[in-house]
């Protein structure tokens, strides 16, 4: 019965409470101070109970209902002026505003705490609601560009530039820039954005101020970071007492550099924060001057570097760094060591005495060739690349030497004993002269077959030795020697075959042959002759000879013997590089 009784009555309590909440509002609306009004809950309110009224004339009867109808009538008057409250109470408007709806409108009008919402219609405002609208819009416009530069603003404080000490050198570097270069991206596509905006007027100037300060910030990070990457590149390299001695002029000018980068990060270790730190215009003028000056040492030093290469082309293989490394310490030629296999293609390493002296060269493969004329990289005062010239002579000098000695020596020594006994290198040159003057021999007195059969009965010596006990050294010399071996027997057994009978046919003359020829080792492939190059190549191993290998070297050799170029064509993977590889070895260039 009692929860019937609240069900019946529910509705008219609900109508008394928003009758009384009205009642009590009303007032304070119409004729309380306009500042204290807020626009959004008055809309909310009244838009709440005006439904909140639709529900009740359906659920109300008699007095009550009378008493709806009355709240629902107050509600549907009110309702028409809460555009007016909106628009009066719009937090943008601004004394600029005020003046323009003062104007529109015939009489002054600003909502301060003398003004009502009764006083409004007194003066009869809601004629003159689309102009204030209008007005009212416009400040929400510019209020907005305002808080977003009030909050581009706020978003720099506490941003601060990171720096970090750098190794050995005494002064640090900025690092992790990445965050304060993103805010600085969006803070500088958003002033541009509202730069463009029609509603920008008031502020124009502040955004301008605002967006020279951004570029200005801009600019000394770019210059900055610019300047520190030049620094880090530099400084170890001007570390080097050496090569200040040998580039004094870029000597001075990176000093003055360097003095101006410890003076701004010691500057900056008391003061990191990003806009007072790019505030100064000094700043962006003294990054510009050094980065000038970093790329005149730059140019410098690469000029420098080219007349090294020029002077010594084989430092052409190496990178700027690696060259400066060498470079940086001329005083210590064994620093050199590391760089050896890219300059020469066979020397891993030299071997030093106790006054520094050069005696012997070292293969990758421990292989160690005694110099016939030992150098001092010591008399070369310093330059890298006098002596470094030096030890390409004495390579040259010592390969050529010890050709002639081996060369000499096969006739008088049993040749499984002779194999062993000489570079690897040496012994498949020597050997393959050999191997032409036999050739040659035989054709003329037409006893190829059995010169092929003699071919064979070293080949299998060969064999036999490499299958008892040898040293790593000597088994590699003797498994390229066999490779060698057998694609000269197959050669001459083939001679055999096709009946050749003199040394000008085509089938002789097209085969790689060597010869003493005036002192030196001459390599000819039918109408090319090409002096042996005496590059030490160390124990490496070659190529098994195929008809397509024999084709491209008929075809480089005629390139090279016209100082010409050449280029082999043909699918991926088919050993075009290693058969020009090879053929460098073959005539040692």
């Amino acid at each position: 019965l009692l929860a019937d009784i609240s069900r019946s009555f529910e509705p008219t309590a609900t109508l008394w409470r928003m009758a009384g909440q009205l009642s009590r509002n009303l007032p304070e609306w119409m004729d309380g101070p306009f500042p204290e009004i807020d626009a959004e809950a008055v809309s909310a309110d009244v838009d709440k109970w005006w439904r909140g009224s639709a529900k009740l004339l359906k659920q109300l009867s008699g007095e009550p209902l009378q008493v709806a109808e009355t709240v629902r009538q107050q509600l549907q008057d009110f309702q028409q002026h809460i555009p007016l409250i909106a628009a009066l109470r719009n937090p943008g408007l601004r004394d600029r505003h005020w003046d323009k709806i003062s104007a529109a409108v015939g009489v002054p009008v600003k909502a301060d705490a003398g003004f009502s919402l009764s006083r409004a219609l007194q003066i009869n405002l809601p004629a003159h609601l689309a102009t204030i609208e209008e007005v009212s819009e416009y400040a929400s416009k510019e209020f907005s560009l305002e808080k977003t530069l009030d909050k581009m603003q706020a978003d720099w404080a506490g941003v601060h530039f990171d720096s970090m000490p750098w190794r050995s050198s005494g002064s640090s570097i900025l690092r992790g820039v990445d965050d304060i270069q993103q805010l600085l991206d969006d803070q500088v596509v958003k002033t541009q954005a509202m730069r463009a905006s029609p509603y920008i007027g008031p502020f124009e100037e502040g955004v301008k101020a605002w967006e020279s300060k951004l570029n200005q910030t801009q600019d000394i990070m770019d210059e900055w970071l610019k300047c520190q990457q030049g620094w880090l590149y530099l400084e170890p390299i001007f570390g080097s007492e050496d090569i200040q001695q040998q580039m004094p002029n870029e000597g001075r000018k990176f000093k003055a550099v360097d003095a101006n980068w410890r003076r701004l990060m010691e500057r900056l270790a008391k003061q990191s924060e990003v806009l007072i730190v790019t505030a100064d215009e000094e700043l962006l003028k003294t990054l510009k001057e050094s980065n000038k000056l970093l790329e005149q040492v730059q140019k410098g030093l690469a000029d420098y570097l080219e007349t090294k290469r020029l002077a010594f082309p084989r430092f052409y293989f190496l990178s700027n760094d690696e060259l400066l490394e060498i470079l940086s310490e001329t005083k210590d030629p064994s620093r050199v060591q590391p760089y050896l296999r890219k300059i020469f293609e066979g020397i891993n390493g030299l071997q030093f005495g106790a006054d520094l002296e050069v005696s012997a060269m070292i293969s990758e493969e421990g292989e160690k060739v005694p110099f016939v004329k030992p150098f001092n990289p010591a008399a070369a005062n310093g330059a890298v690349e006098k002596w470094l010239i030096e030890c390409e002579a004495a390579m040259r000098d010592t390969v050529k030497v010890t050709t002639k000695q081996s060369f000499d020596a096969y006739s008088n020594t049993p040749r499984d004993q002779w194999m062993g006994s000489w570079p690897g290198q040496v012994v498949l040159a020597v050997n393959c002269i050999y191997w032409t003057a036999g050739a040659a021999a035989a054709i003329v007195r037409g006893t190829l077959g059995e010169y092929a059969s003699q071919l064979t009965q070293q080949l299998l010596q060969v064999v036999n030795r490499v299958r008892g006990e040898l040293s790593k050294l000597e088994r590699k010399t003797l498994s390229a020697l066999i490779v060698i071996d057998v694609h000269a027997r197959d050669v001459t057994a083939e001679l055999a075959r096709q009946g050749v009978a003199s040394e000008t046919d085509f089938e002789y003359v097209s085969q790689l042959r060597y010869g003493w020829e005036g002192g030196d080792v001459m390599v000819r492939m039918i109408n090319a002759a090409i002096k042996y190059g005496y590059e030490y190549l160390g124990n490496s191993s070659r190529l098994v000879i195929t008809p397509l290998t024999d084709r491209c070297y008929r075809t480089l050799m005629g390139a090279l013997h016209l100082n010409l170029g050449g280029a082999p064509e043909g699918p991926a993977g088919t050993g075009k590089t290693e058969t020009t590889k090879d053929l460098a070895k073959a005539i040692a260039m």
